[in-house]
């Protein structure tokens, strides 16, 4: 989720959601160790529960980022070991890594004696021509053995050569039946799916099987479906009524970052999905995309947008989506 989950877009996430763990953009270690950490680490205080995601191969580094994630106030560190971009294999991270799963081990050791904080790997189930059951059952037993707090499996392949990163998020088919079997061998260790998840609804039966469930791309795509966490997931009220009303609060947040010289655009590229299918959702877009070419547009462009759209409950939300799928 590289350039999608900045620190605008989790705090827009999780007023649709108070309960779901948020990930930061992966960060390299030589950036969290020599970089704007100001820019690259900062968040807002609402956006608990946040892990900060890193991605690098030597464990002292990786230790080091741990720790100062943590100092932070990072909830979790999480090691990507799953990033199939040729940008990534070339720095020697990234689901690379799954053809060493000693080193991944040592990575996760070196993080947990660096901090109090969970850690955890997120993976593939293999890479180009290794064989998922072999493969992923040897890099469980490594990562299981250093300690890891938890495992995210994307239930797919990734070919490092000959595909592109946005094939590889499409075209190797999805395995879940693997991540199932691997949770029934390792009952002790905290198992997330992850890929090609449409929604909530399909969460709670992939939930059957494993421990947790984590959504990239279709909630940032239609992030209104985050809105039926706490209630279909944790057994809550949701966190507001409609996107709409999500919307309108997240104008206070916009109103403090245009003091500081944010520009809308910045906050509002992330809410294009927030009304897919719902009467008046392309003049919002539309609306929205204006921003992008008005430096100076505030808070007011906002509720302008909002107002060209139909407000709908969420039982309202969900139906619609289904007659549009």
């Amino acid at each position: 989720m590289m350039d999608w989950t900045d620190r605008h877009c989790r705090f827009f996430h999780r007023l649709l959601t108070r309960r779901a763990l948020l990930y930061t953009e992966m960060l390299t270690t030589g950036a969290v160790l020599h970089g704007d950490r100001a820019r690259l680490l900062g968040f807002d205080p609402a956006e608990h529960p946040l892990a900060l995601q890193l991605g690098g191969c030597e464990p002292r580094a990786l230790a080091a980022c741990a720790r100062i994630g943590a100092d932070l106030g990072f909830d979790e560190i999480n090691l990507n070991v799953g990033c199939p971009s040729d940008r990534v294999q070339d720095g020697r991270f990234g689901a690379c890594l799954m053809a060493e799963p000693a080193l991944v081990g040592d990575c996760v050791a070196a993080m947990k004696a660096a901090v109090a904080v969970p850690v955890t790997v997120k993976c593939r189930i293999g890479i180009d021509e290794q064989d998922p059951e072999a493969a992923l059952e040897a890099f469980a037993r490594a990562i299981e053995a250093a300690g890891v707090d938890a495992l995210i499996v994307h239930a797919r392949k990734a070919w490092l050569k000959g595909l592109s990163p946005k094939e590889n998020r499409e075209v190797p088919p999805l395995d879940y039946g693997r991540v199932y079997r691997l949770k029934a061998a390792h009952p002790r260790l905290p198992l997330v799916l992850n890929g090609g998840i449409a929604g909530v609804e399909q969460a709670l039966a992939h939930l059957r099987h494993v421990d947790g469930v984590m959504i990239g791309r279709a909630a940032y795509q239609e992030p209104w479906r985050l809105l039926a966490v706490d209630a279909l997931v944790f057994g809550e009220a949701p966190a507001f009524a409609s996107p709409k009303e999500a919307a309108l609060a997240l104008i206070p947040y916009i109103e403090r970052e245009r003091e500081q010289g944010t520009r809308l655009h910045a906050i509002t590229r992330h809410m294009p999905g927030l009304f897919r299918a719902v009467p008046g959702a392309r003049a919002f877009r539309r609306a929205l995309a204006g921003a992008a070419a008005t430096p100076q547009a505030g808070a007011e462009f906002l509720r302008r947008a909002l107002s060209l759209v139909r407000d709908a409950g969420l039982d309202t939300r969900l139906q619609l989506a289904h007659i549009a799928a």
